[in-house]
Formats: structure tokens, C-alpha cells, sequence
């Protein structure tokens, strides 16, 4: 286990996501499977591991400062979020890696689409 890879690719996404506003699915989860080897699985329960302390906390006190967090909203989603991520993950289980990798795939595919596109 190269430790140091590991904290550059935390220090990247953070950069990211106080940038853009990207968070870990779609940097970490490709990142630990195409470059440390990690199953499909295994990259997003990780991913969903790292999330549990704040790991936003200073990012979006930034934003807030600023006038740009609506707490309501965060808070409205954050809920949803706790007994999605439970529905997601039991589901999950009972999914092959492959196709796993593939659905993902798609998701960041159509998202980047929609993106790009600015529809």
C-alpha cells in the first residue's frame, strides 16, 4: 500500500471539490479502481467510508461564508442521502462488479454529456 498515492489522490480531490464542486464518486471510485486495482465494490465502499467524517467541512464553510450554501437544502438531501445510501448499498451487494462498473460507467458518461452540453 503506497500511502503517499493514497493522500495525493485525497489532496487532489479535495482540490476538485472546493474547485468545481466534484466530490469523491467521480474522482476517487475510477482513480482506486483503474489505478490501485480496487473491484468495483470495494472502491465505492471505500469512497462511502471517507465521507462519514466532514470531510467538506472546511470547503463549505467557505462557500457558506459567501453566501452560497442553502443549509435547508443540504439538510433535506442529507436526509435522504442516510437511508439512500442503505437502499443503494443492500441493492449493490447483489450486483455483479462488472456490471456495477459498467452502470457507473454510464452515469459519469451521461452526466458529463449533459454537462458539456448544458442541457
Amino acid at each position: 500500500m503506497n500511502i503517499f498515492l493514497y493522500v495525493l489522490l485525497g489532496l487532489a480531490t479535495g482540490v476538485l471539490s472546493g474547485l468545481i464542486g466534484i466530490g469523491g464518486a467521480i474522482v476517487i471510485i475510477p482513480a482506486l479502481v483503474l489505478f490501485f486495482g480496487l473491484s468495483q465494490h470495494m472502491a465505492q465502499g471505500t469512497t462511502l467510508a471517507l465521507m462519514i467524517p466532514p470531510i467538506g467541512l472546511l470547503a463549505a464553510w467557505t462557500y457558506y461564508k459567501n453566501g452560497m450554501v442553502d443549509i435547508k437544502i443540504a439538510a433535506l438531501i442529507c436526509a435522504g442521502f442516510f437511508i439512500g445510501g442503505l437502499i443503494g448499498a443492500k441493492f449493490a451487494m447483489n450486483i455483479p462488479d462488472q456490471i456495477l462498473r459498467k452502470a457507473f460507467g454510464i452515469l459519469l458518461f451521461i452526466a458529463s454529456l449533459k454537462m458539456m452540453l448544458g442541457k
